[in-house]
């Protein structure tokens, strides 16, 4: 599990560095000026991606909580809905520098989306986490000793 997690930290420190490159060169050649949610896409990847993963692995060294079937759902929950933010980002912030007015339904559709991707994080996160205080209450911690 934690060279799993290792690997997540590097996947989203790539996709991190990969979207702050997309938003500096894609507004560069679109002269854009102002704001889009492109600005924003490699600290999301960075802070729920690459540091996220990097305190998981951290935790999970300790309390092994991430291989039980609510942290193992959780991850993986974690992980698309993550994607399916940022993925809507782009799509939002490609939107933005084209300068185009969408109509109601298409512009409520990328909301509805991103609004999604927001809860199904959230419901990762909250398994995440209910599977590490089930952990701390198990006693499933490497560093104290059992009398």
């Amino acid at each position: 599990m934690n060279k799993l997690l290792a690997k997540l930290a590097i996947i989203y420190m790539a996709l991190a560095l990969t979207g702050g490159f997309f938003y500096r060169e894609y507004t560069k050649y679109a002269e854009f000026k102002g704001f889009t949610t492109l600005s924003i896409l490699h600290t999301h990847y960075f802070v729920l991606g690459m540091f996220f993963f990097l305190i998981m692995l951290a935790l999970e060294d300790r309390f092994h909580f991430l291989g039980s079937k609510l942290g193992h759902i959780g991850l993986i929950v974690y992980n698309i809905f993550l994607n399916v933010t940022v993925i809507m980002m782009i799509v939002r912030g490609i939107v933005q520098v084209g300068g185009s007015e969408l109509a109601k339904g298409p512009n409520a559709a990328i909301s509805g989306m991103a609004g999604l991707g927001h809860i199904g994080l959230t419901a990762g996160l909250v398994l995440i986490l209910v599977a590490l205080y089930q952990a701390v209450g198990a006693g499933q911690d490497r560093g104290v000793k059992q009398a």
